[in-house]
């Protein structure tokens, strides 16, 4: 199996230069837990929620970031996405296995590895993808066992 059986293709992005409430809506309202940062097409770094919430401190509840309970303006540091991205990301290309991408999700503790070909942003393969596809597989496992030892007991 490889990378693009499993990756997401539609990819949500952000630019250096962007304000983190751009982060900030992307994860809370499209529910996207990493997020490319692109610079004129090009790759240069990637943010996290992890990242997101760091940088807004411990009282980052979505009530704080939204100025309470019943305020519907919103309120966030302003700092600009370059000041929270990891630089020096992890990439792989589409034709890449998935064990590899697995692998170096799991030795580097990375939740999402962006998805480069030709150095062209194509796609995001989270750890979510992985256990998905995990997940049907065994499940698929389980069933053909069963039927196995129901075929074998009805014998």
């Amino acid at each position: 199996m490889r990378v693009e059986e499993l990756m997401t293709a539609k990819v949500f992005t952000v630019e250096p230069h962007d304000m983190i409430d751009r982060v900030f809506f992307l994860v809370h309202y499209e529910k996207v837990r990493h997020l490319p940062v692109l610079e004129k097409g090009k790759l240069v770094g990637i943010v996290s929620d992890r990242d997101l919430y760091k940088a807004l401190g411990p009282k980052s509840n979505s009530n704080a970031i939204e100025g309470g309970p019943k305020s519907h303006e919103l309120h966030v540091v302003p700092k600009k996405v370059m000041n929270i991205m990891r630089r020096g990301v992890i990439t792989v290309a589409p034709d890449t296995p998935a064990s590899e991408a697995a692998g170096l999700m799991a030795d580097h503790k990375i939740g999402a590895l962006p998805v480069l070909d030709n150095g062209k942003l194509v796609g995001i393969l989270s750890a979510t993808d992985i256990l998905r596809v995990f997940s049907k597989l065994e499940h698929a496992k389980e069933a053909r066992e069963k039927r196995i030892a129901e075929g074998i007991s009805h014998t």
